[in-house]
């Protein structure tokens, strides 16, 4: 039986508004309560995020830790969750397929798969199965009984590939085979995520937090995109204090970063009583 998922039309309708929206990426549920008590509209799982809390390093989770995980974040508030998906535990379009069927049951009202194959040795699909793969997919999303926001991500800037020729022939084809909303991380200027919005005629997320990119909000609405998620980064900057704070005292005996921790009311006030 399906999980009854949260705010799904809604979550398609934030796509469709005139500006951009954030989308926060949470690692666990009390970051996921803190981050609606903040009013955002919605939220996404970060597989990196999740991966640090549950003591592993990206990627390395199996299939039934990470959907038990986006059950958990669905749970966790009334807000509608996309879910990240990473390349969907196989690489045929029939695994993709079954990857969409699978995390339907734990109520998301979204999800993304990308084109990176978990190989660093060979980080991105040949382009064919990489287009095969996102049309299995969408064609499995759009069979489901409830709606699924389905993005398709091309990886290319984030595994050494900064070629925006090909990002943009992979995103105008995974839009072609159906992808609701098309995303490539790693893009760093305006002028670029510009030319990627004007490119195509679906949605465009765009993921900020990396160190030296400055963009707001507003500076990317302007430029087309629609959907602005964060990604792992308020997980590492979270957990980098954290590192940052035990550091020092193993290393000076001193408790100068410990000192700086935000007090219990001040994180209190964004939990429910």
């Amino acid at each position: 039986m399906l999980c009854q998922s949260n705010g799904m039309k809604t979550f398609r309708d934030l796509h469709d508004g005139p500006d951009a929206f954030v989308i926060p990426n949470p690692w666990d549920r009390g970051s996921a309560v803190m981050l609606h008590a903040m009013g955002f509209p919605a939220l996404a799982t970060t597989s990196a995020g999740m991966a640090f809390a549950m003591g592993r390093r990206e990627g390395g989770l199996a299939r039934d830790t990470v959907l038990a995980h986006c059950r958990e974040m669905v749970q966790a508030t009334p807000l509608p969750v996309s879910a990240d998906l990473e390349y969907g535990f196989g690489h045929s379009p029939q695994a993709a397929a079954e990857t969409i069927r699978a995390v339907a049951q734990t109520g998301v009202a979204g999800c993304s798969l990308e084109d990176h194959t978990g190989d660093p040795v060979n980080p991105i699909y040949d382009f064919s199965l990489a287009v095969e793969r996102i049309a299995a997919a969408a064609e499995a999303a759009r069979a489901l009984p409830q709606d699924m926001v389905f993005t398709a991500r091309c990886e290319n800037h984030l595994w050494d590939r900064p070629d925006i020729d090909d990002t943009i022939k992979r995103l105008q084809a995974y839009e072609a085979a159906g992808a609701d909303v098309l995303y490539a991380p790693g893009l760093r200027d305006i002028e670029t995520i510009r030319t990627v919005c004007d490119s195509l005629s679906k949605p465009v997320n765009v993921i900020m937090g990396s160190p030296g990119v400055g963009l707001r909000v507003a500076d990317l609405s302007s430029a087309g995109v629609r959907r602005i998620s964060v990604g792992s980064a308020f997980a590492r900057r979270a957990y980098g204090a954290f590192i940052d704070a035990a550091r020092e005292v193993m290393q000076t005996g001193q408790f100068e970063e410990t000192g700086t921790a935000m007090g219990f009311g001040d994180i209190e006030r964004w939990l429910p009583d």
